[in-house]
């Protein structure tokens, strides 16, 4: 066996800066990754030296990545080269734009620890439609209650939390939960910025989709990401002009059900703003995911094992089960037999919380646009606090400035509403998914908005599957739901290694 460490992120400054010591090079590019690799199936010689024939070969490396992509259609061989972006002062509505890619890794700007500012993008729809000042005087309204609201906020956190405000080192997480809900009034133009971390393939992908995205500035941000990709790598990023299939099939679609943009009452009536509803699940999901761990370990067919986990007593499934949890830590997830039960969720969920969910990007999430008639979602602490009618009259206003922009610029009257408006989404995922979900969002640490979101799921879930769903639950709740299932609490996790 022989393992090369064949190449690493380094961070462009270190490259420029060994640019400029060194003779001139071409081969400071990820393309010859790709180029190397692609040549392993049909070159016998070893990988190490496919390497250092692609750096020392790199318009050969270039012409070699064009062929195999755009004449062979091999695009995976893209997926080895990766780039590592800042994305700085894009607008909260363009951040949900670039996070709806799975295969990609985004690190971002948290408004629950990071006191805001005035930093919010204008959008270009909105000048071109005479509209700034009504958004501006929305946007500065929004912002300047957002700072009314933490000045009263903070200090009732501090005496909620008498012991912890002792600490210097809790300050900062007080001063964060005090944060987290005075931003429910501020809208989805505010500024943020991320650190994204993209395979070729996928970036490609990204910037043709957002060729044919509706909103101006999430195709200026095509336009950023495709010079600065075709400049590193040009024979990897080949793909990126908008297509009609992504420019025109929702609108067509609308058209077609009768429902075109602006939604009006069309052929639909008004739906119920059920907060969690549980649509669909695996009918006999315990006995699928049973039936997929015996599978697993018998080495006899599916339907063999379909018929036996259907067979067996209530109390045997159980004890199944509990063999499967009994080793499992806080950390832990169960095995990916857990993957074969699914369920649909149709949620209506504030916009702070739709932030989180988006981030759990192994599943499936489709949304209808942001819609003030689903109603506001009010942090708790607003109520306490006895700021909730001021909090509600300016959200009546700012959907007084969305319904005249939507009027004069159509979508882009979005970025005026706030982290409090709501929308529709539909999540299908499998149940080891929101084994995830529910470790990390149900904890107390966890946002109240999404915390309270992954409980319901969790409480559905454990209705279609009492069995398989029994130890979903936050980090901080495994110790009780594990002493409830076993009669004692879990081992300890083990120390780190020093």
């Amino acid at each position: 066996m022989n393992v090369v460490l064949a190449g690493y992120n380094v961070d462009r400054e270190a490259l420029d800066e060994l640019r400029l010591s060194a003779p001139p090079r071409l081969d400071l590019t990820p393309e010859t990754l790709s180029a190397a690799y692609a040549r392993i199936s049909r070159d016998a010689r070893p990988v190490d030296e496919l390497r250092r024939s692609a750096r020392g070969e790199v318009e050969k490396a270039r012409r070699s990545n064009q062929a195999i992509i755009f004449k062979m259609g091999h695009h995976s061989v893209a997926e080895h080269a990766v780039f590592n972006f800042d994305l700085m002062g894009l607008s909260r509505l363009a951040i949900e734009a670039v996070e709806r890619f799975r295969l990609a890794s985004f690190t971002e700007k948290s408004q629950r620890y990071i006191t805001l500012g005035e930093d919010f993008v204008v959008p270009e729809e909105i000048v071109a439609a005479g509209m700034k000042q009504a958004f501006l005087g929305a946007v500065k309204a929004q912002n300047a209650f957002y700072h009314r609201l933490y000045r009263a906020l903070r200090p009732r956190v501090f005496a909620r939390h008498p012991e912890a405000a002792k600490d210097p080192k809790m300050n900062s997480l007080l001063e964060g939960w005090a944060k987290e809900d005075a931003r429910y009034i501020v809208s989805l133009a505010t500024e943020g910025q991320l650190g994204m971390t993209v395979n070729a393939r996928n970036l490609e992908l990204m910037i043709r989709r957002f060729a044919a995205h509706p909103l101006a500035e999430v195709r200026e941000l095509n336009r950023r990401l495709h010079d600065l990709a075709t400049q590193a790598a040009p024979s990897i990023v080949l793909f990126t002009a908008a297509t009609s299939f992504d420019a025109e099939t929702y609108g067509a679609l609308a058209k077609a059900a009768g429902k075109a943009r602006p939604a009006g009452k069309g052929i639909f009536a008004a739906g119920t703003a059920v907060p969690v509803r549980l649509t669909t699940a695996t009918a006999d999901g315990d006995d699928r995911i049973l039936a997929a761990l015996l599978h697993t370990v018998s080495g006899r067919p599916l339907s063999e094992c379909l018929t036996t986990a259907r067979k067996l007593p209530a109390r045997r499934k159980r004890a199944l089960f509990l063999t499967v949890f009994e080793r499992m830590e806080f950390y832990d997830f169960p095995p990916r037999e857990f993957e074969h039960a699914d369920l649909t969720f149709e949620l209506v969920l504030s916009a702070s919380a739709f932030a989180q969910l988006k981030r759990h990007r192994m599943a499936t999430l489709t949304v209808q646009d942001y819609d003030p008639s689903l109603g506001l979602t009010v942090p708790p602490s607003i109520e306490e606090a006895g700021a909730a009618e001021d909090f509600r009259a300016m959200a009546a206003k700012t959907e007084e400035a969305h319904d005249k922009l939507k009027r004069e610029c159509g979508g882009a009257a979005a970025y005026v509403l706030t982290n409090a408006h709501r929308r529709r989404a539909l999540l299908k995922l499998n149940l080891r998914e929101l084994y995830h979900i529910s470790r990390l969002r149900e904890d107390g640490a966890a946002q109240w908005d999404i915390r309270e979101i992954a409980a319901a799921m969790s409480r559905a879930a454990r209705t279609a599957f009492p069995l398989a769903a029994m130890m979903l639950g936050g980090k901080d709740a495994y110790p009780a739901l594990y002493e409830k299932a076993f009669g004692h609490l879990p081992k300890q996790m083990p120390p780190a290694k020093e």
